[in-house]
């Protein structure tokens, strides 16, 4: 999502739960263990939720929308005897449970058996957004139950039903972070993921998409249409949309027998294909370099949302302002296309982790822009967010990067998320090597595929493939706040070397890093040489030996050390 996201206005500038179980995520525990502590909403983890279907009925005539959600779930444990599901400003008329021993939920023989005489109507609760589903009895460990939830009303948020630039009437899901459940009966929480299904009866006039690969469009009768997609990968609520809107649509390639399309408004058709043309580009980059597309297909949708980019799964909608035709989003594509393996198939698997969705997205649109354009355009980005970094910290001095103070979850949008946790990464390639670093991005997206992850299962991918223990590394730059602020003089030495003070002035502990220090000769003609000093104290002197007589010297030629900081000569030359 970009900011959410901020717009990527700052386009390559800018370019959230629980802890599972570890039989869950396999995340090491400590860690685990303090994020459920944490976390302001804990989701019953001895009911998995295995699959939804949604069947939703959109209208002209008003902005109610009539549903009926059909929830399989699975028990972890025995002794549960009610189900919590989220649903805020619905009216629920009806809800029933069912013995559903089906093992597959997204086979739709299965779900459609599973829906039979043996449903029983129960007295549920519903109020304060939360819908409490009793059960005849205790359920056992393995048992398979389905939840029918019937309801309507109006949403409040959610389902963002409104008119779009062009004055045409739209209906756009926009379920960021736990806004599902104002329009679909969820748990909504980004640690418990499912497949989803949509079944969407709309005005024939519409085009639909939806989370999932079509799989019939049928007249229902002479002003209607019924579209069913069915997802069979499973991913959290927060990127489980429909879209439906006036739409002109365009195959825009296919990537590893992945197909990508273009929805936009008919108005901006032409831009909106061109514009949107560049996520094939972007989908090979990514396969390339990551793994294969988590999803069947990948929708670049035109959309009346609330954020610059929702990387929703399998079908990113896009702001409205997001086509001109220019090129101009490329670096908000790229954002949200890299979201489709980090936030979406591997998740966060608790709030305050967003790092690992928003951080990773933000740095490899950095990446792209290295591999399309070279690495000055990468470095020109990264200097831009360093500067965004440092303003942030001077504003908000105590927070780190995984704040778990925060209550508010749309606080966690933050610089601190998106461009610090980009630096972290780059410097993390820095640090293990790129070829390691590639290494270990590869082997924590296959390991946390359709998954969810915490940070420690990042360094415990990026320690197997570096050999190094990064356990300093993560806790500096993730579990601290601020960054170095350092002072560099250097002057010639007799002997023909250099003499290098490092001070770090921050009023925290040092930090440690690798620190570059570029040395132009007298000579102009020669190339400058750059050595690399090893800074762990809060003072420190080099001694080097750039080769002959320095005449100037630059701080992180690079762009490779997330710091403030001035170099000065000192003494004579």
């Amino acid at each position: 999502m970009l900011s959410r996201r901020s717009i990527l206005a700052i386009a390559t500038l800018l370019v959230l739960t629980v802890a599972v179980a570890a039989v869950i995520i396999g995340s090491a525990t400590q860690e685990s263990a303090f994020a459920y502590t944490q976390d302001p909403y804990h989701p019953d983890h001895r009911v998995d939720v295995e699959h939804y279907t949604f069947r939703l009925e959109l209208s002209d005539e008003s902005d109610e929308i009539a549903g009926r959600a059909s929830v399989d779930i699975a028990f972890r444990e025995s002794g549960v005897d009610t189900v919590r599901l989220d649903l805020v400003g619905m009216t629920v008329s009806d809800v029933t449970v069912s013995d559903a021993a089906a093992t597959d939920p997204t086979n739709e023989n299965n779900r459609n058996s599973a829906t039979s005489d043996n449903a029983r109507a129960v007295a549920f609760d519903h109020q304060d957004g939360v819908l409490i589903v009793p059960l005849e009895r205790t359920a056992r460990k393995g048992e398979r139950l389905r939840i029918d939830v019937t309801y309507a009303g109006v949403p409040e948020d959610g389902l963002i039903i409104s008119q779009n630039k062009h004055g045409a009437r739209t209906f756009f899901g926009d379920n960021w972070p736990n806004r599902a459940r104002h329009w679909l009966p969820t748990v909504d929480h980004v640690s418990e993921k499912a497949t989803v299904a949509f079944e969407v009866t709309a005005p024939n006039h519409y085009q639909v998409i939806a989370t999932g690969e079509l799989v019939e469009e049928v007249g229902v009768d002479e002003t209607r249409r019924l579209s069913r997609f069915k997802g069979s990968v499973p991913i959290p609520p927060k990127v489980m949309v429909i879209g439906v809107a006036r739409f002109a649509v365009e195959e825009s390639g296919v990537v590893e027998g992945v197909p990508i399309s273009s929805w936009v408004y008919p108005e901006d058709r032409e831009n909106g294909f061109r514009e949107y043309a560049r996520a094939v580009q972007v989908v090979e980059y990514f396969i390339d370099q990551i793994g294969p597309f988590p999803y069947a297909k990948l929708g670049n949708v035109q959309s009346t949302t609330r954020y610059g980019g929702m990387e929703n799964a399998g079908n990113i909608f896009y702001s409205e302002n997001s086509v001109s035709g220019t090129g101009a989003s490329e670096g908000l594509i790229a954002h949200e296309i890299a979201h489709q393996w980090f936030g979406d198939s591997v998740t966060e698997a608790d709030w305050y982790h967003i790092w690992l969705s928003e951080g990773f997205a933000t740095y490899f649109t950095q990446l792209y822009m290295e591999h399309t354009y070279g690495r000055e355009r990468m470095n020109t980005g990264l200097a831009a967010q360093r500067t965004a970094i440092i303003r942030y910290h001077q504003r908000n001095p105590d927070s780190p990067v995984i704040d778990t103070t925060i209550v508010d979850l749309n606080d966690l949008l933050s610089t601190n998320s998106y461009q610090k946790g980009g630096w972290v990464l780059h410097m993390l390639r820095q640090q293990v090597g790129t070829a390691d670093f590639w290494e270990g991005i590869r082997a924590y997206y296959e390991r946390h595929r359709d998954g969810n992850a915490l940070t420690g299962d990042l360094q415990d991918a990026m320690e197997d493939a570096s050999g190094q223990d990064l356990g300093w590394f993560f806790d500096q730059w993730l579990r601290r706040a601020g960054q170095p602020q350092i002072d560099v003089t250097w002057s010639n030495a007799e002997d023909g070397g250099v003499s290098v003070l490092v001070r770090q002035l921050q009023d925290s502990e040092p930090f440690r890093f690798p620190l570059d220090i570029s040395f132009a000769h007298e000579d102009s003609t020669s190339e400058p040489v750059t050595v690399t000093l090893d800074v762990t104290q809060k003072q420190q002197t080099f001694q080097v030996d750039p080769g002959v007589q320095a005449a100037t010297a630059e701080l992180d030629p690079n762009v490779w050390l997330l710091m403030e900081g001035d170099i000065s000569y000192s003494g004579r030359r």
